[in-house]
């Protein structure tokens, strides 16, 4: 008898069923890991120039001392709108404190204002995150809806030495748009 005109194996359905299970799996792997990997370019928003008076503004840091923007004159001053909640306000922290650790010598200062979240939440964040740079607490968010009239987390803007805030940023910030806008304005 000829092989070729035999009725085929009760086993090809099922190889062929195994084939395609098996094809499918391996692209949705496929999918994942370049799903995975864009997620872990480092992404960072662009700011925009501006120049505008800073805001006259006053509160409380962490350990409940009044603080005003008016204390940090002549230093160039980037102030960080966040919240504990907002990943990519954690996200950036790590920059920030990277930068403020390498420029606060040269006139600069970072003032993170922290958007709502509660006094002991704020604490723990500073301490989880190492910041060493100031904290101030907005608990009715006088900052963002007030003196810098914006709703997005995180917000930064650039304050330079005269007190004109010349740079705006909405989104989160990595360490080269640091160096590449924040250093000139350092170094002026």
């Amino acid at each position: 008898m000829n092989t070729i005109l035999q009725k085929p194996s009760r086993f090809v359905p099922i190889l062929l069923l195994a084939l395609g299970i098996t094809l499918i799996a391996a692209s949705v792997t496929l999918i994942f890991r370049q799903q995975d990997a864009s997620s872990q370019i480092e992404l960072s928003a662009v700011p925009a120039q501006v120049n505008y008076p800073a805001p006259e503004l006053t509160l409380l840091d962490v350990a409940g001392n009044s603080a005003s923007f008016n204390d940090y004159r002549g230093q160039v001053v980037l102030v960080n709108l966040w919240a504990t909640w907002c990943p990519p306000c954690k996200a950036e922290m790590p920059a920030l404190e990277g930068f403020y650790r390498e420029h606060k010598d040269n006139g600069f200062v970072i003032v993170a204002i922290n958007d709502g979240d509660p006094t002991e939440d704020v604490i723990q964040f500073v301490e989880d995150y190492g910041l060493s740079f100031p904290v101030w607490l907005d608990p009715t968010y006088i900052a963002t809806e007030q003196a810098f009239k914006t709703l997005n987390l995180p917000s930064s803007f650039v304050i330079d030495r005269d007190g004109t805030i010349v740079l705006s940023w909405v989104g989160g910030i990595n360490d080269r748009n640091l160096e590449k806008y924040v250093t000139p304005i350092i170094k002026q």
